[in-house]
C-alpha cells in the first residue's frame, strides 16, 4: 500500500497523485510540488489515504511543503498577470491576422511559462506569434490547441437543465458517450435535443446509462408477444421504462383492448442484457447530422 493526496491544479481539472512523506496535509490544503510543467502549486482535493501500489502510477513524487500566504498572493497576482495576457495575445493574433480563438491563457506558479490555450478549425503557423510573445513576456511562450468540449470547460456555462456544466464545475475526465446511450433511454435523435453547449453529445447521458440498461433489459420490446397473469395473449404497444408497466393489446370476446401490465405479471422471452439497439429508419438522418457535425461519432470520449 502508498499513501497518496490527490492533488488538483485548475477547477475541475484532473487529480494527480503525491506523496505526503511526513506531512500532516487536509483536504482543502494547499501545497506546492513539482510536476512536468516545473514547480506548480494546487489544491487537495484528496485527503491522506493509501492505495494499492498497482492504482499508482510510478515514480510518485512527493510534496515539496505547504503553501505559504505569500505562495496565495502569488497565485493571485499570476491571475492578475494572466487578463493582462490575454489582452495583449489577442492584439498579436490580429495583429498576425491569424484565424485562432483564444480562449486562455495561464502562468506557471514560477513565472518560467506562460501558456495560452486557442481553437482554430485547422492547423495554424503561429510560429511569428511566439517570437512576438516572447519578446513581450521575456519568458518561456506555450501555445496549445484544444478542443471544443475543452474550451467549454475552461469557460464554463449553464446547461439546458439550468445548472452548471458538469464538466466545468466536477466532472474531472470527459466519459465516453455514444448515440446508443442516447436510444438506450428512449431520447429523440435530434442533435439539438442531446447535443450539449459544446455542440457534443451530452457528457450527462452517462449518468444514467446502467439504471436505464437494467430497467430496459426487464421490460420487452415493442411488438413482442407476452402472456398477460390473467391468461391472455397480446402483442406490446408500448412500455414505460420508469413505472416497469407495458401497454398490451390483447383480444377480450374477438374485439382488441389495449390494457396495462406490471411487468412482472407477464410472462416473455426477455432481452439479451447487451442487446444490439436498432437506430430507426427515420432516425439515420439526424443521426448522420450529428456525426457531421462532431466529425465522427464520439464512442472514446474524446
Amino acid at each position: 500500500m502508498v499513501k497518496i493526496i490527490g492533488v488538483r491544479f485548475r477547477n475541475a481539472g484532473k487529480i494527480y497523485y503525491f506523496s505526503p512523506k511526513k506531512l500532516n496535509i487536509q483536504r482543502g490544503s494547499h501545497v506546492i510540488v513539482e510536476t512536468a510543467r516545473g514547480v506548480e502549486y494546487g489544491t487537495v482535493v484528496v485527503g491522506m489515504k493509501e492505495l494499492p501500489e498497482e492504482e499508482v502510477v510510478q515514480p510518485l513524487k512527493p510534496v515539496i511543503r505547504m503553501a505559504t500566504p505569500d505562495d496565495d498572493v502569488r497565485v493571485e497576482r499570476n491571475r492578475e498577470k494572466e487578463k493582462d495576457a490575454m489582452k495583449i495575445c489577442q492584439e498579436k493574433i490580429k495583429k498576425h491576422n491569424l484565424d485562432m480563438k483564444l480562449i486562455d491563457a495561464e502562468y506557471t506558479f514560477d513565472n518560467n511559462k506562460v501558456l495560452f490555450y486557442f481553437t482554430a478549425d485547422g492547423r495554424i503557423d503561429f510560429r511569428d506569434l511566439v517570437k512576438d510573445l516572447a519578446a513581450v513576456f521575456k519568458t518561456r511562450i506555450e501555445l496549445r490547441q484544444i478542443g471544443v468540449r475543452d474550451e467549454t470547460k475552461i469557460i464554463g456555462g449553464i446547461g439546458i437543465c439550468g445548472r452548471p456544466l458538469c464538466c466545468h464545475s466536477y466532472l474531472s475526465e470527459f466519459v465516453p458517450v455514444s448515440i446508443k446511450m442516447a436510444k438506450e433511454q428512449n431520447l429523440s435523435l435530434n442533435p439539438t435535443k442531446i447535443s450539449g453547449v459544446c455542440g457534443r453529445l451530452m457528457c450527462c447521458l452517462k449518468n444514467e446509462e446502467d439504471t436505464y440498461e437494467y430497467l430496459n433489459s426487464r421490460l420487452p420490446g415493442n411488438g413482442d408477444t407476452v402472456q398477460t397473469g390473467d391468461g391472455l395473449r397480446g402483442e406490446v404497444q408500448s412500455v414505460n421504462v420508469l413505472r416497469q408497466t407495458v401497454k398490451v393489446i390483447v383480444n377480450v370476446d374477438g374485439e382488441k383492448e389495449i390494457r396495462e401490465y406490471p411487468v412482472d405479471e407477464l410472462k416473455f422471452k426477455p432481452r439479451r442484457k447487451k442487446e444490439k439497439l436498432k437506430v430507426e429508419d427515420k432516425d439515420l438522418k439526424e443521426l448522420e447530422a450529428l456525426e457531421k457535425k462532431e466529425g465522427k461519432p464520439r464512442k472514446d470520449g474524446k
